[in-house]
């Protein structure tokens, strides 16, 4: 059975492989402060073109998002997120658990709208009534957004210069961050993103790693104490080299983006097969993750051949299901996958 189930059900790519077993024998220094985690670090530093950003590397995503915004917040503030946002649907409370709450706002295809921030900032700030209330103290995006689309770089910026404008931080979440800047269309680069925003992270673990991230805070506003706490969190692993050498890997000779770029020229090669065997989709996405809805009896009939995830009902007949590709999906998985679709119309 092949999978487009996810993209984090691979190893790590060959080069990542390598650097680790080169360095097998080094010795490093533990906790992360060692030349290989420094050297990932310069690397990155170059790549967003800010030579004095921090940066901390996590070994997953819920535990970077949980780590890191409680890092940001008071503890009488909360981050305002949309409904379908990440932390919001898929991290089993793990904000809540550091007990902060989650300020949900409606949002546009998955995306956050910065009229809608901004009128929401607007009515907390008017109410007399607000010391009452939780504090909104983060506001807290993806990119690209849990529903596989994308903030234009105008909207990236009308939502930074929003959370200026009333002095709330943004952060970004970035556990796709390659797939959406190698996507077509995209007008977003690297450099931008990290000028118009105050953290984000770097996901390895979907896109080459074995395991790791990288938390990024742009202009030198990382908490005093940020390693006490991610040893809180339990965040801070003793093999800290272990995700410094990752990175290092990936950010040598634009690994990272070549790897992104070949899983979204693959999910438009499957998208145009479901397309041309008359499937629907359930909104378009430029990025790696495909929403297609199917008719329940064929969704039944595919998932016996093929990995995919049932992300919803999209009527009572039919569901909304992902594909995904990653950056390790080949020719012969979209060549099984070509086998297993029938024509609907």
């Amino acid at each position: 059975m092949i999978s487009f189930e996810c993209d984090y059900n691979n190893g790590a790519h060959p080069k990542v492989l390598e650097n680790l077993v080169r360095y097998n024998d080094a010795k490093p220094t533990p906790y992360g402060f060692d030349e290989f985690s420094e050297r990932a670090k310069d690397c990155i530093r170059e790549a967003i073109g800010m030579p004095d950003a921090q940066i901390f590397f996590l070994t997953g995503g819920t535990q970077t998002n949980a780590t890191t915004i409680d890092s940001m917040l008071y503890q009488y503030e909360g981050v305002i997120c949309v409904g379908t946002g990440h932390i919001n649907v898929h991290e089993a409370g793990a904000v809540e658990f550091t007990e902060h709450k989650i300020i949900t706002l409606p949002d546009a295809h998955g995306k956050m709208e910065a009229r809608v921030l901004r009128k929401y900032l607007d009515d907390f700030m008017a109410d007399g009534n607000r010391n009452h209330a939780v504090h909104p103290g983060l506001v807290y995006i993806t990119f690209p957004t849990e529903l596989g689309t994308l903030y234009t770089a105008s909207e990236l910026d009308e939502i930074y210069q929003v959370c200026r404008s009333f002095d709330i931080p943004l952060y970004i979440d970035g556990a796709r961050l390659g797939y959406g800047l190698m996507a077509n269309g995209c007008d977003v680069t690297l450099p931008y993103l990290a000028r118009h925003c105050d953290v984000f992270y770097i996901g390895g673990t979907k896109i080459g790693a074995l395991c790791g991230e990288a938390v990024v805070f742009t202009h030198g506003n990382a908490h005093k104490h940020f390693f006490s706490i991610q040893k809180q969190h339990g965040a801070v692993i003793a093999k800290g080299a272990l995700i410094g050498l990752q990175f290092e890997a990936l950010f040598t000779d634009n690994l990272y983006f070549k790897l992104a770029r070949h899983a979204i020229e693959k999910a438009m090669q499957m998208k145009q097969m479901f397309l041309l065997r008359g499937y629907e989709f359930y909104l378009d996405s430029p990025t790696n993750q495909q929403f297609v809805i199917l008719p329940n009896e064929e969704m039944q009939r595919l998932s016996q051949q093929v990995q995919f995830t049932q992300w919803g009902p999209y009527d009572h007949h039919h569901t909304i299901c992902r594909f995904v590709t990653s950056w390790a999906t080949t020719d012969e998985d979209l060549e099984t996958l070509r086998r297993c679709l029938t024509k609907t119309k």
